[in-house]
């Protein structure tokens, strides 16, 4: 069976990366709430069933996306249930066609490995070289479900505080598209 914590409100009481000690010391600065669960593995949607019971909210898709040449990249937050189309995607945001982005780049950018793409990566983007695109549904939601920068720890927040608050401190002016 999958362990889920308890919920917490606190910052775990040691950090396995930069990005998730980042993440906590920038929702505490902000006065951001939140709640949190500690986990098994998670890497794929189906492993985040048991975390949307436990924090009673539907987790995002977050997807790390470039073009071919590798020199435009996107952070892309969706539902879970949406299939990705990376030919909607791009005709959505009038770019050339997108595909997934390497795993190396991943860590690299975004502070991550893979099941632990998170919205938190905006933290280490100082150049803003990284666009954070919203899928317009993302905003309906009241609750904000995603990774604290690892594959084991995970946290509800109210969207629009990530969206305002969160994105306003990181300097990130998110693209909002429907696809």
């Amino acid at each position: 069976m999958f362990f889920v914590s308890d919920i917490y409100t606190t910052a775990p009481s040691g950090f396995k990366t930069e990005l998730q000690e980042k993440t906590f010391r920038v929702l505490q600065d902000l006065h951001i709430p939140f709640e949190r669960v500690d986990t098994d593995e998670a890497i794929t949607m189906d492993d985040c069933v048991q975390i949307n019971k436990a924090l009673d909210m539907k987790m995002v898709k977050t997807l790390f996306l470039c073009n071919r040449k590798q020199t435009e990249f996107f952070l892309f937050v969706t539902t879970a249930d949406k299939p990705f189309s990376a030919k909607e995607f791009s005709n959505a945001l009038g770019v050339s066609r997108v595909s997934f982005a390497p795993a190396d780049l991943m860590g690299k950018m975004l502070g991550t490995e893979i099941g632990a793409t998170t919205v938190f990566s905006a933290l280490l983007d100082k150049e803003n070289g990284l666009q954070i695109v919203f899928d317009k549904d993302i905003l309906a939601e009241e609750w904000y479900g995603c990774s604290d920068g690892t594959t084991t720890g995970f946290m509800k927040i109210k969207t629009s505080q990530i969206f305002h608050d969160f994105l306003t401190f990181t300097k990130h002016s998110p693209r909002i598209i429907h696809v």
